[in-house]
């Protein structure tokens, strides 16, 4: 490449050459050209203020996103191991829930003590809320680790309240935390409320059939991938 000639060559009157533009740009076009093509820099990088900032005002939904993959995890190892069983993977798991529940409660309380009384849009009743739901959880895996593991309908209680808040959690985040994608007239009628509070309800009436009637009393949740071949 012979760097002269390309200096010296001659450029067709439409042609765009970088260095005669920065060349004919005074200092503070200059600087005004750096000011507003940043952002569009930053934003292809995926490195600009406001994105940085949305990322920051996304610790709640954060939060109960690890809180869903935990209850579906421990849901599916419970219905994996055998009745009456631990294994230091229940220890470990038990610290996903502490932690998301002590982290829910510090910003709770930066949102109580907050000028605008909230934190990240949140108000504080929202990671109190949510907080507690997690220290529950927390608190069944202690349960279970004192008492050697569950079996029976104990057993069968546990994977269906875990799969079920989990399900809730992602429904209610969807229908109702994201209405904008529905109709302005189905928003209007409410009825979004209803799939995303149904798994809540049917956990509510699981449970109930499974620890208060004699469906499934004598019945042992089976081990591998057979697990919903249970029968009234």
């Amino acid at each position: 490449l012979d760097l002269d000639k390309s200096a010296s060559a001659p450029h067709s009157p439409g042609s765009l050459c970088p260095s005669d533009a920065l060349v004919e740009l005074s200092p503070a076009q200059f600087l005004e050209t750096l000011r507003f093509s940043q952002p569009a820099f930053s934003r292809r990088r995926g490195f600009s203020r406001d994105n940085l900032g949305f990322m920051k005002h996304q610790t709640l939904n954060g939060l109960m996103g690890i809180l869903t993959f935990y209850l579906v995890v421990t849901a599916w190892w419970t219905a994996r191991r055998r009745d009456g069983e631990t294994r230091i993977f229940d220890l470990g798991a038990l610290m996903v829930p502490l932690a998301v529940g002590a982290a829910l409660a510090i910003y709770g309380l930066e949102a109580a003590n907050s000028q605008t009384g909230s934190k990240g849009g949140y108000p504080p009743g929202a990671y109190f809320t949510f907080a507690s739901v997690a220290l529950l959880f927390a608190a069944g895996d202690v349960r279970m680790l004192v008492r050697g593991g569950v079996s029976g309908t104990q057993r069968i209680a546990r994977h269906l309240r875990r799969m079920c808040f989990a399900l809730f959690i992602a429904s209610g985040s969807f229908f109702l935390g994201q209405q904008q994608v529905f109709p302005a007239a189905l928003r209007k009628t409410n009825v979004l409320f209803i799939p995303a509070f149904l798994p809540l309800i049917l956990m509510i009436f699981w449970l109930f059939r499974v620890r208060f009637t004699n469906a499934y009393k004598g019945k042992s949740m089976p081990r591998g991938g057979d697990v919903y071949s249970l029968r009234a």
